[in-house]
């Protein structure tokens, strides 16, 4: 036998509408007939001596506008009724319907938001209108006019309430909205000047990081055959190497708003207001989405929210493993004897008291709320197409596709936790590690051109074999550096000794002035020397880069060797 498919078929698929229930379709009857009653009811209170059929008429009269809107409803549910009868009546609605739409999308996602906000207030008008004018015994568009005096008269009464009110619900409202605030700094297109020729020595990051561009820029590009465009990249690190500049940089080339989320923007000292702060997040990104057609936020230091804690029972990541190995790595100390509720109680203290997670940026509910939004259900939004269509017996409409690329910086990934790096949330994870060589050469170059210098292009090749580590927030320091030196020696030119003094000083730290007695210096020279000598003869893979006896902070001298090469493997 052939298997019965049980599957709930698609509104795209069925012949006719969907049969309402017998509340759905007499709802807004009852409610217009019982508002209807209520009213002949009010007057027949007023006039005792009124009689029924007389209060009926003189609301018929008087409240016509309710049987123009039964009969809208009417209409409405005869209409409803062939849908679900006639599979031909509702098959040339459903044109009709997708005709409309694809007028309407012909529109830009921008434009027709603020077509539906003007539409709502407009009706919001009207619908105030209405009801100014029942009370003024006025029609609707000259009670408009009065709204103004009547406010104007309540004012006193007014301000008094919201004095009273003030001190029971405004104090807590507005301490929450203000903490909700705050860390989030946006900048728009004419404001970023930063560009991808701006960052140095990371070319194979850059360019992985176009193609994401091209697909913010173009997203059908990679639609229309199926895909979709991936929406987070984390870059990750050690310090200094040019994550928030990359971030900066792709805003800059896209021409999209850019938004920078401080590290500590969601750490709260009350309950929920992370989550406030989340979901107030999004919200604006949404609306910058719509607004340029696209945007770009950056999360630095991803690991101060992306962890989710030791409390939270989610967690085996290092952070959480460092804390329990503190208390049962070793055995001599006892832990692995301990129960289990002991064992649980020293791990909670631990973490509680150290500050790992209490008021934590991923504690709370707020690393949730981040995971809700990055990847949450595609759901109708707005009050109108949610509230309204939906009691109308309409579907909502679908959100449009907001074009938010989530941009996170760490350099501790093993902290964050593996539901934010999932595929969806994260879709590419770059390493930005210590620039190569000659990545060194070009940033070295680049910084050399802001300034005023006479170092040839063999000085620079070699400053860069000296410098095996240093990234871009290192050079950028050690050429300030230099150049503060050369205006302390009453030049503006940099050269060579100076861009070397500047490395020693960052490296070692300021010599101290102190001067030897000849028996100490001698011994230190000679103890240098024997220094230089094994080095010279027992590391024949490396290089000496300084030899000094001036007396350090920590050593008496210094002999320092470094790799001539870039060098990827360690061998024993």
């Amino acid at each position: 036998m052939s298997e019965v498919s049980t599957s709930r078929p698609r509104d795209t698929d069925r012949k006719t509408r969907v049969h309402l229930s017998l509340y759905d379709r007499s709802k807004f009857v009852i409610l217009f007939a019982l508002v209807f009653f209520i009213l002949v009811w009010a007057d027949m209170s007023d006039n005792p001596i009124l009689g029924f059929s007389d209060a009926v008429r003189g609301n018929a009269d008087s409240r016509w506008w309710i049987f123009p809107l039964l009969a809208i409803e009417l209409i409405r549910q005869t209409h409803f009724l062939l849908s679900e009868l006639l599979a031909p009546y509702h098959g040339i609605w459903q044109k009709y319907f997708k005709f409309i739409d694809r007028l309407i999308h012909k529109l830009s996602d921008w434009t027709r938001y603020r077509l539906s906000r003007i539409i709502k207030y407009l009706l919001l008008l009207s619908l105030l209108a209405v009801i100014l004018g029942s009370i003024y015994k006025e029609t609707p568009v000259r009670a408009l006019f009065f709204a103004p005096k009547a406010l104007w008269s309540a004012l006193p009464m007014l301000g008094q309430l919201l004095f009273a009110v003030f001190f029971v619900v405004i104090q807590f409202a507005a301490i929450f909205w203000f903490l909700s605030r705050g860390g989030v700094d946006t900048y728009f297109p004419d404001d970023i000047r930063t560009r991808f020729s701006d960052v140095w020595g990371q070319d194979h990051v850059l360019n992985r990081i176009r193609e994401n561009l091209v697909f913010l820029e173009n997203p059908e590009s990679i639609e229309k055959h199926g895909g979709y465009v991936p929406g987070g990249i984390l870059l990750w690190g050690p310090p200094g190497t040019g994550k928030t500049l990359m971030a900066e940089s792709m805003a800059g080339e896209t021409g999209k708003p850019f938004v920078f989320v401080d590290p500590g923007a969601f750490t709260n000292m009350f309950m929920g207001v992370g989550v406030l702060k989340v979901k107030g997040l999004f919200r604006k990104l949404r609306k910058l989405a719509l607004r340029y057609g696209g945007v770009v936020v950056f999360f630095d230091e991803a690991d101060a929210l992306g962890n989710r804690g030791i409390v939270s029972g989610g967690g085996q990541n290092k952070a959480d493993q460092k804390i329990k190995s503190e208390i049962f790595g070793n055995t001599c100390h006892g832990g692995n004897y301990l129960s289990e509720s002991t064992a649980a109680l020293l791990v909670r203290n631990a973490f509680v008291m150290g500050g790992a997670g209490g008021q934590g940026g991923g504690g709370m509910g707020t690393l949730q709320a981040l995971l809700t939004e990055l990847s949450g259900l595609k759901k109708p939004r707005g009050f109108f197409n949610r509230i309204v269509r939906r009691t109308l017996g309409m579907r909502p409409k679908s959100p449009p596709k907001y074009r938010i690329l989530v941009v996170m910086a760490t350099n501790m990934p093993e902290a964050l936790d593996e539901a934010l790096l999932r595929p969806g949330r994260i879709d590419r994870m770059y390493r930005v590690g210590y620039p190569s060589k000659a990545g060194r050469v070009r940033t070295y170059e680049g910084y050399f051109a802001k300034v005023s210098h006479s170092l040839t292009g063999e000085e620079i090749d070699k400053l860069a074999t000296i410098t095996p580590y240093a990234t871009g927030a290192t050079i950028k320091d050690l050429i300030n550096e230099a150049l503060i030196m050369a205006i302390r020696n009453g030049r503006t030119s940099i050269i060579w000794s100076d861009v070397l003094r500047a490395k020693q000083l960052k490296e070692l730290g300021p010599a101290e002035d102190v001067e030897y007695i000849e028996r100490e210096r001698h011994a230190v020279a000679v103890h240098e020397a024997c220094h230089a000598v094994m080095a010279h003869l027992t590391r024949r893979h490396m290089e000496i880069d300084l030899a000094t006896i001036e007396k350090g902070s920590d050593y008496l001298g210094m002999v320092a060797s470094i790799p001539p090469d870039d060098q990827f493997t360690r061998w024993r």
